[in-house]
Parts: structure tokens; sequence; C-alpha cells
């Protein structure tokens, strides 16, 4: 017995990949299927992942796997969350207890994991121009035996890109190219627009090929009159599909349509792919599945399908209480703000829920806007909201941001219009791998001209600064947090400017609301009268790290100071003032050390004339491996003991010796 499926001799297991799937008999193919079912429900229910999405497409991706020769043939994922199905049947089922742990599998597609997977593709609407450059480079090469497959949602399909690359798809006749269509309505969750109407229309339409081939097949018997009438009607087809099938959507754009496809028939999926590879050409395969298929709490689970549950009961489907976290307060904080301003909105780019913006769509249903996956048209959304009068909040993940950046510089900001962007899972997010990290924000975000940025370090600062930002009328500002719980409350010890000070290291840093130049302090705030010995900076929830490390130091007999700006863009001109008192400044964030907050700290420094040295501690500018944040953090040097070593020895080697001390 099969003690990963509780199964006498599991098909799975015999599994190495897609070539001894070919060798199953197609009656064999459902209790395959239900074993990776069971394999999927009691794997994330011990570790957590994306549950509802591959659950949706086990029949899809065994049809996959058999018609298509894998990785001779290219099968792409839009969004790689998709994945874990097609992991399983090319080799790694035995793996797939380590799935987003660390050495372990990675959550989405990896090519130093396998060669079938070709893309690491977790940002959705991309796999389309992915398939349009491979087709063509196969031409190109006159590897014309090469299919490219790309499996797209239709949550994915309402984001711009997957339509840039359709319209060049269509245009390209004789390119061997399928894309799947893997409509289940949903996203995380329903999908919205006017997209997710009209594929809704589909499923509920009688299929136009059915009913041609019932005129066909009657009108041919007549003799005579029958081919000719048959003929008019198959040249006027396209008014009978605007009757009977709104795909004419696909076919307009010069792609050959094939569907409505029952996602859970294998049988029917293998078909309908087999004739689409035999068109050599671009065809849309539309198949219908159900999201969460097969195990009856993801099924019914109203919000998102068992979308991405963290550990859950696989008897019961009841998910382990998860700690209060940042996304939490700021879905608290919003609602209150919402009902203090009535020109107060909010958008969502298809993360109603994950961004905590859903208790706000419940008590403002109007003033809520989903536009789908798609960025880009959320910040310019937001840019016509905001002149017309209105304030807009867009919630989005970190690195979603990346995507809309051109349109946050040249629609928002360039019109210095009041439009409030808060970054959930900012830094280091840990198992959803490289492409989740929120490491780039804090860099591209400085070269915004009258952008300002707030980052904070634990919960009052967020309901605080959220709250500032929001008051904001005359340009854009951004708040950022990490994903996880909320830390413990850091209390400030005084403010300097409009900097809160955490940790005073000496009598020579002036603190109150303002801020005196080092000439006005205390003479021991002069480096050359001897000074301070390290101003930290400390850049959101880094607080408590920069804390531990300023302890560490004390018990070495360094002194240091610890200050949290607040609001990193622009930096508050007291920075100066205390960097002078110090002989070094430390600044520590939870970003990429490039361009990031502490090139800002550096720069200012240079622009007033002050050259004290400054040591920047941050995320290291390469792709980072999935793992639990604490063990990214600690891998990458950005704990309090790492961190307090090395200003130990960077001090040292800044503190000239005295002969007359024996001990130095």
């Amino acid at each position: 017995m099969s003690e990963r499926t509780g199964r006498p001799g599991s098909l799975l297991e015999t599994v190495k990949g897609p070539g001894d799937l070919k060798q199953l008999r197609a009656e064999e193919l459902p209790r395959l299927a239900a074993e990776i079912r069971d394999l999927l429900v009691s794997s994330t229910a011990r570790i957590g992942g994306h549950l509802g999405p591959n659950l949706g497409v086990v029949e899809l991706t065994i049809a996959l796997h058999r018609v298509f020769d894998s990785p001779r043939d290219t099968l792409l994922w839009d969004t790689g969350h998709q994945a874990y199905v097609h992991k399983m049947l090319t080799g790694r089922a035995d793996r797939f207890d380590t799935l987003r742990q660390e050495g372990g599998l990675s959550g989405y597609p990896s090519q130093a994991e396998s060669e079938h997977d070709v893309i690491e593709n977790s940002h959705a609407s991309t796999a389309l121009s992915y398939a349009d450059g491979l087709a063509k480079a196969f031409k190109l090469r006159r590897e014309a035996d090469r299919t490219v497959v790309a499996v797209i949602g239709d949550g994915a399909l309402t984001g711009g890109m997957a339509w840039e690359a359709l319209n060049n798809i269509a245009a390209s006749r004789d390119l061997p190219l399928i894309i799947v269509v893997n409509d289940n309505g949903r996203s995380y969750s329903p999908t919205i627009g006017g997209l997710a109407s009209h594929l809704a229309s589909l499923r509920a339409t009688q299929r136009y090929e059915d009913v041609l081939d019932f005129v066909k097949d009657n009108l041919t018997k007549v003799p005579v009159v029958g081919p000719p009438v048959y003929d008019a009607l198959h040249g006027v087809k396209k008014g009978l599909k605007d009757v009977l099938a709104p795909q004419v959507m696909f076919e307009d754009l010069g792609l050959k349509y094939i569907g409505l496809v029952d996602g859970h028939d294998e049988q029917a999926v293998e078909a309908a792919l087999r004739k689409a590879r035999g068109f050599r050409r671009p065809v849309i395969v539309h198949v219908l599945t159900k999201k969460g298929f097969g195990y009856s709490f993801a099924e019914n689970h109203g919000e998102d399908c068992f979308h991405s549950p963290g550990v859950f009961d696989p008897l019961t489907g009841e998910e382990k209480p998860k700690p209060h976290g940042w996304t939490n307060v700021f879905s608290q904080e919003i609602v209150r703000l919402g009902a203090e301003r009535k020109d107060l909105v909010a958008i969502t780019a298809a993360m109603l829920g994950p961004t905590g913006l859903a208790p706000f769509a419940e008590a403002f249903p109007d003033r809520l806007y989903d536009v789908g996956i798609a960025e880009q048209h959320a910040l310019t959304s937001a840019a016509g909201l905001a002149l017309g009068g209105l304030h807009p909040v867009v919630a989005v993940y970190a690195t979603f941001l990346n995507r809309a950046f051109d349109q946050l510089l040249m629609d928002v900001a360039l019109h210095r219009l009041p439009v409030t962007v808060v970054l959930d899972r900012a830094g280091v997010t840990g198992d959803d791998g490289a492409s989740h990290n929120g490491m780039w924000d804090l860099s591209i975000l400085q070269v915004v001209p009258g952008l300002s940025i707030a980052v904070p370090r634990d919960e009052p600062r967020l309901r605080e600064l959220l709250a500032e930002a929001v008051a904001v009328d005359d340009g854009p500002t951004v708040v950022r947090y990490p994903k996880g719980p909320v830390p413990g409350e850091v209390e400030a010890v005084g403010r300097l400017g409009t900097m809160d000070v955490l940790r005073a290291g000496g009598p020579g840093l002036p603190v109150g609301d303002a801020a005196p130049s080092p000439a006005e302090g205390d003479p021991e705030g002069d480096p050359a009268a001897g000074g301070l010995d390290v101003l930290f900076v400390s850049v959101g929830p880094m607080a408590e790290t920069c804390l531990e490390a300023a302890a560490l130091l004390d018990a070495q007999g360094i002194s240091a100071t610890v200050v949290d700006p607040r609001w990193v863009k622009p930096l508050d001109e007291a920075l100066v003032t205390a960097a002078a008192a110090h002989r070094l400044v430390v600044v520590v964030e939870d970003n990429g050390r490039v361009g990031g907050v502490g090139d800002a700290v550096a720069r200012l420094l240079r622009d007033a004339d002050v050259d004290v040295p400054v040591r920047t501690y941050g995320v290291p500018q390469r792709f980072l491996d999935h793992a639990k944040r604490a063990k990214i953090l600690s891998d990458i040097g950005l704990t309090s003991q790492d961190i307090a070593r090395e200003v130990t020895e960077a001090v040292a080697r800044r503190t000239p010796a005295l002969e007359s001390d024996p001990a130095r």
C-alpha cells in the first residue's frame, strides 16, 4: 500500500515522466486523477500552498502530457501556481512533501528543477507573449515539429498584456501555437469585467459546433438541394455564431476556436487537444473547469475556493487560525477612514481578500473597484478618479507594483494627483519564492518626483501613517508593509523633526520638535570632539533588529542611536543633524540595497556636505530561493547579531588607537 495515497499499487508512483503517463490505459486515468487529488490535499494541508487552482486542472494536465511531448513541445503555465500537477507528472511526485520548503520544490515552475519547466512564471498574463516568441523562434529554426502550448486562466485574461499577445499571435497564421483557456470563472475570487461576462455567456450557451453538425448531417441527406443549402449556411456561419455562441470574439481575431470542453472529462480534453494540434496554426481551446474540483471544502469555499490556504485539517477543511497580521490592520483602518471620508475609494487588481479590502467592499460596495489582473489600468484609473475629485487607495502586492511603474510615474505623479498606493507583502516574503519578494519598490520608487513613501514599524504606526498618507492632497503617497504577523509596539523615546527616536545613544543627540544644528548642540555632538558612535536609520519593520543590534553594541562600549524616519521619501532634513553627531551611519532596510533608502540617506548627507560614512544593510541584488522569511533574513545577514558584528568591526577600524590607553 502506498503511504502517500493510501491505495494499493499507486499509479502515481509509476509515473516518472510523461512517457509513463502515455502508457496508461484510458480507464486507469480516473484512478490516477483521484490519487493526484489525494496528494494535493494531504500535502497542502500540512504545508499550505495553492490548492484550489490545482484541483481544477488535474484532468487537463493529464491530457496535456498525453497529447504533447514535453519538453520537445513546450508547455507554459499562466500563472505558475497551477503547475503542481505538472510537477507530479514530470517526475517530482516523490518530492511533493517538500513543496515550498527550503531546499524543496518551488511553488511555481522552476528551471532548476526540471527541463519541463520553461518559464518561472508567477506574474499573470505573460505566458501568451512567451508563447508567441517561442513559436516564432521554432519557426525560424525550422523546428516545425514542435508545438507551443500556453495554459491561461480566464482571470489572467483580464490582464492587458494577454490581449497584446493575442493581437500578435492572430497575425501569425502559420504558427503551431495552442492557447488553452482554463475557464473557471475565477482568479482569486470570481473573475470580473466585460470579458468575464462574455465567457460566462459562453459557458451557458449550447455549442455552435453541435448545432452546425446537426444541420450538416440532416441537410446533406436532401439530394441536389441539400449541399448548396449547407454551403450557404456555412457561408453565413458568423451570423449563426453570433446567435448561438459568442466565441466569435476569438475567431474575429483570426484564431481558430475549439470549445466548449468539459475540463474534467479527460478523454474530451484529449480529443480537443489532438484536434487543435492537427491545425498547425494558432488555436484557442476553451476548457471549462471548476476551481477546487474533487474536494468539497474547496469547491464550496465561497471566498476563493481554497486558492492558497494555510495549514488546514483535510478531514474538516478547517484552517489553522492565522496570527493578527499587517493586512488585518490595514483592513480595519481603511474601513475607519472610509467612514470618515466620503471621497475615499479603493481599487484592487483581483485581490480583494488577500489585500484586505473585502471589509471595505462590504461597508462601501459602491466605492470599491476590482479591475481584474490589470495593475497598469488600476493606477491610471486611479488617476482618473483623483482627477474627478476623489482620493483612491490602490492596494496591491509590492511585487506587482513593478508592472505599473510607468503609470504611477507618468499618469499619477506627473499630474501631482492624490493617489495612495498600499503595498502589501513588501520586503522578503519567503515561501512564494523569487518572484514574490517585494524587494524592489523602495528602489524603483526613489526616482518618482513628488512621491512620498511611508514605512510603518508596527501597528500604531501603520494606522498613523495611512491616515497621514490619505490626507496628502497634492501628490501621490505609498505605504508599504511586509507579510505576516505584526510585531509588538515599538515606542519612541523622542522626536527629531518628523522622525521617531527609538533609542538615544547619548546626550549629543538633540531630541525634540525642532533639532538644532550640531554647532548649537552639545560639543559631544561634534565628530571632531569625539561625538557619538553609531546612528541606526531603521526602515519600518527592521526596528526591532536595529534596537537589538544597538543593545549588542552598547555591551561592547559602543554608543548607538536608533531613529525611525517613518517617511523615507522625502527624508527629513533633521537626519543630517543626527548623522553629523555620529561617526557612522547604518541604514537597515527590508529592500534591495541598490538604490534603496540607504542610497538616499548617503545622497542626502553628501548634498549637505556631511562626510559621515554610511553603511547599508538590505537585500542583496539577486533572486532569492524560497524559504521562511526568518531563514532568508538570516542567510542574507539581516539579523541583529550579523549587523552588530560588522558594525563593531567598522567602528574599530574608524577609532584611532590611543597610546596612553593599553586597553585600546
